[in-house]
Formats: structure tokens, sequence, C-alpha cells
């Protein structure tokens, strides 16, 4: 009997475990969460969406990824690289899945206008609504002149932590980048 209320104290125990071990997980991703709602909003609305991109609902592997390359120190942001650095290796994938499966902030810009014929080559990575895909981020309905200012970043070389980027935008006039940042925050 008492080897046998042991036996059931013991995977009560082990249960329990399991069970707060997981929560204290989820605690733990939700605190350091809280480092980014600071700037990318408690909505999922950055504090200032002409600088900051919207995080809650982009692509898990886009956000894992710059994470990763902050930290690393591939891309450039001192306020950034700071935040990433205080992560460890094995943060980076459940923060990117916490927002990841935020929703998307609901869009209060214009109507998109007709397409610009130069998106038609993005579509192959950020898919045909550019709402991203592995490992590509989703582009539709972040602010004008964020897009536009990530574009430049690339076209200029400022931003090179993406090897194709800088080779598709490097040919576009500052009209199609234009035009292109215009019509992706309207979606």
């Amino acid at each position: 009997m008492l080897a046998r209320m042991l036996s059931l104290l013991v995977g009560v125990g082990a249960g329990l475990a399991l069970a707060v071990g997981p929560a204290s997980a989820q605690n733990d991703v939700e605190s350091k969460a809280q480092t980014c709602v600071a700037c990318h909003g408690q909505n999922g609305v950055p504090a200032d969406p002409k600088t900051m991109p919207i995080i809650w609902g982009q692509q898990a592997s886009y956000i894992a990824k710059e994470l990763h390359d902050y930290r690393s120190g591939d891309r450039d942001n001192a306020i950034m690289a700071g935040i990433a650095k205080g992560l460890t290796q094995q943060d980076l994938r459940p923060l990117a899945n916490y927002f990841a499966g935020k929703t998307w902030p609901a869009h209060q810009g214009a109507a998109a206008a007709t397409q610009p014929a130069a998106l038609t080559q993005c579509q192959a990575c950020h898919q045909a609504k550019f709402e991203g895909g592995a490992p590509a981020p989703r582009l539709a309905g972040l602010s004008y002149e964020y897009l536009l200012a990530q574009m430049k970043a690339f076209k200029n070389g400022q931003r090179d932590n993406n090897q194709d980027m800088p080779k598709i935008m490097q040919p576009l006039s500052d009209g199609d980048l234009d035009a292109m940042a215009h019509y992706l925050s309207a979606l």
C-alpha cells in the first residue's frame, strides 16, 4: 500500500513538474516580449510605425532571423542589437513564435491602387498577397515610410543581411520604390 502511494505521489509530482514547466516557459517568453512591446506596441501597432515594423502576426522564421542578425551584428541597429544580445540563442524561436501567433493589426490606410509591375518579382518570396512566407516577411500593411526606408537601405548597401535583396532593389528607380511602398502599405 505504501509503495503504491509513493508511486502515485511520484506520478503526480512528475505531472505537476511538466505542467509547471511549459507555463513557466510561456511566462518567460511573455516577460521577454514585454521589452519588445515598449516600441513595437502592446496591441501590435508600433510606437512609431514610420521607423518600426509591425511584428505582431509577422512570419516567425523572419522574426527569428532578424533577432539572430541583430544579435550577431549582421544587422545594424544600436537599440535592437542591445536587446537581441540580451537574449540567448534558445530565446529567439520561442519569442518569434510568440509574436507570429498574434493577430496582425487592422489596416487603417487608404485602399491599394494598381499593383506596380516591379512588385511582380517580389511575389516569389513574399507571396501573392505580400503576406510573407518562410523565410520572407509580410510586407502588406507595413508603413510606407518603413517600407521605403528598408528598400532604399537594401538598394544603397546600407542593409545587407540578405544577399538577394540588394540585387533585386539596385536596378529599381526611386520612383519604382516609392510606388511599391505606397501600394504595399495600402494592403
